[in-house]
């Protein structure tokens, strides 16, 4: 379920390397418990973010949810489709639906997310305690 190429946060972000470039999304559970995603708000490019800072939000029918940059970088591009069609996050979080691209400043920082079977797991133990 969870892309095996891809690393993850305990907040439900996922970041896709390629060279210097991340791309970063929320994972299938995230919208899955979101609900009905029907606004995102995107940073701007050229925006520099901090690991773990917040960048931007998602709207659904249930909540309002602050997404989170994985590692610290420069936001090279923002996935323009959903502002006319945030429900793209419901139907593909690991693809199509990915938020924004940012130049990584670190690579090492990837290093210390969560790989697929971790979060995996997290998820698990997350969902045991309620």
């Amino acid at each position: 379920m969870h892309p095996k190429e891809y690393r993850y946060t305990k907040e439900h972000e996922w970041i896709k390397a390629d060279g210097a470039t991340g791309t970063v999304g929320i994972t299938h559970y995230a919208q899955e418990k979101l609900g009905d995603i029907v606004f995102v708000e995107l940073p701007a490019v050229g925006r520099k973010l901090e690991a773990m800072e917040s960048f931007g939000s998602v709207e659904s029918v249930k909540a309002v949810s602050d997404l989170y940059s994985p590692v610290a970088g420069e936001v090279t591009e923002v996935n323009s489709s959903l502002k006319d069609n945030p429900a793209l996050v419901n139907q593909d979080p690991h693809g199509g639906a990915w938020l924004v691209k940012v130049k990584i400043a670190n690579p090492k920082e990837l290093d210390q997310l969560l790989t697929a079977d971790a979060y995996q797991k997290f998820i698990e133990s997350e969902a045991a305690e309620q």
